[in-house]
């Protein structure tokens, strides 16, 4: 098996998501819109694939952690409370020759990618002089109702983890759950970046998969290191390489003014190592800041203590398109076949793969049993009917979208009442009959 070169990787995985229905850029036909993404077809698919692993891993699985859907947009103060007014902000510097944004935190690692020489105060494009650097809030502001002044201003949502904080005594409540236990959300968050770049990597619209894990402080340390391991775990559960993850914890100065440790689960992107998801150790400090502004208790009533006191928070935080991002760049691989054909594969885990099974009669003749077939597939299996084509080239189209198993029914099929099934990842071949198809594909996933 080879591998494309980490130059360019990534515009072909851009090219290969557009063409096929993953990925498109927003708003394409008018020129498209900088840092947003639409998911076609395939993409929606294994998106929601994601999300419902997560899902399910985080709450279904588990006895002590529930779910809520929380509104994107929040009463203000609650971005008050948070910090987030006043120090949610990226430094941003500008290029006074060609205009070009930057952050000035990540000018080394845009002149990397660039290759750039620039001197230090260099523009990573053309080597033009910086501005000084000033605070640029990144939350996108809009109004709530008909007039537009200060008594409506209100914020798109920046994280979804504040709305779980803000309602964790009634979730508490009404869930009756004793401490410890988590709270789950997926959202939508919209951050208004200095520079989006890397694809879908940092965009300004994207969708987090948050936990918050409310403990005893006397307990704290070992929920930590639980939902560290934890994390992990799960990216390798779903396919992804073990020896392009890593764990690192947070040094002193990287560490958010909330927490009193961190560790991020980083990938070896083709852009180097970059954050997946981070776990955060954030202490009481967002009940205590909610209670404070807002003025209710939100400590919790241990019975068998008798005590009051506000729960430590242990926070697994994260980002859907960054999830799918690393599972492209983890699942994709050219292969030279024999006599100098190619073929490009995603080597998807099952559970993410947008199709799960592709559906081919031999011949357009074969039409009709063939659609009752994929008809029945598809009460279990994410099925997908072609019939264009040589059953070759199908077979690459299928490859190409990361479909573990293709069936093909041929005309030996009305005699033998079996089909063809063909393995992604070996291209090994294996005939079953059609009656215990499905027991056989159940078995596979």
């Amino acid at each position: 098996m080879t591998t494309t070169s980490t130059e360019t990787l990534m515009e072909k995985l851009t090219s290969l998501c557009k063409r096929r229905g993953f990925i498109f850029p927003s708003s394409e036909i008018y020129g498209g819109i900088n840092g947003f993404w639409d998911y076609g077809p395939l993409g929606a698919e294994m998106k929601r694939n994601i999300k419902e692993h997560w899902w399910r891993s985080m709450t279904q699985d588990r006895d002590d952690v529930v779910g809520i859907d929380s509104s994107i947009v929040m009463h203000p103060r609650v971005w008050e409370a948070s910090g987030h007014v006043e120090s949610f902000a990226d430094p941003m510097v500008d290029c006074k020759s060609c205009k070009s944004r930057f952050r000035a935190d990540k000018l080394d690692e845009y002149r990397a990618e660039k290759g750039a020489k620039a001197p230090p105060t260099g523009c990573p494009s053309c080597g033009g002089e910086l501005t000084d650097a000033r605070k640029f809030n990144l939350m996108f502001k809009t109004f709530v109702g008909p007039v537009e002044d200060s008594a409506s201003v209100a914020f798109l949502r920046p994280e979804t983890c504040q709305s779980i904080f803000t309602n964790f005594k009634q979730v508490q409540t009404v869930s009756r759950k004793k401490v410890p236990f988590g709270i789950a959300q997926m959202g939508k968050s919209f951050r208004n970046e200095v520079t989006p770049r890397n694809f879908i990597f940092r965009s300004r619209e994207f969708e987090q998969m948050e936990m918050e894990f409310f403990c005893s402080p006397k307990d704290d340390q070992r929920w930590f290191e639980h939902w560290v391991q934890q994390r992990f775990d799960w990216y390798v559960g779903i396919g992804v390489r073990k020896e392009k993850l890593r764990l690192r914890a947070q040094t002193a100065d990287e560490l958010a003014h909330y927490a009193k440790a961190a560790f991020d689960v980083e990938y070896e992107f083709p852009f180097g190592w970059q954050e997946l998801e981070g776990i955060a150790h954030r202490g009481s400090y967002d009940l205590e800041q909610h209670a404070k502004f807002s003025g209710k208790d939100l400590s919790y009533f241990d019975e068998e203590t008798k005590e009051h006191f506000l729960p430590v928070v242990i926070e697994p935080s994260a980002g859907v398109d960054r999830t799918f991002l690393t599972l492209l760049v983890d699942a994709y691989a050219e292969e030279q076949l024999q006599e100098g054909e190619e073929r490009v594969v995603l080597r998807l885990h099952p559970k993410i793969a947008p199709v799960q099974v592709g559906v081919f009669p031999l011949s357009k003749k074969l039409a009709e049993p063939v659609l009752e077939l994929a008809k029945s597939l598809r009460k279990e299996f994410r099925t997908f009917y072609d019939e264009a084509g040589a059953i070759g080239r199908r077979y690459r189209r299928q490859d190409e979208v990361g479909t573990p198993f293709c069936v093909t029914y041929d005309f030996e099929s009305q005699n033998d009442n079996a089909v063809t099934v063909r393995e992604r990842d070996s291209m090994k071949q294996e005939r079953i009959p059609i009656a215990t198809l499905a027991e056989y594909l159940r078995g596979k996933f």
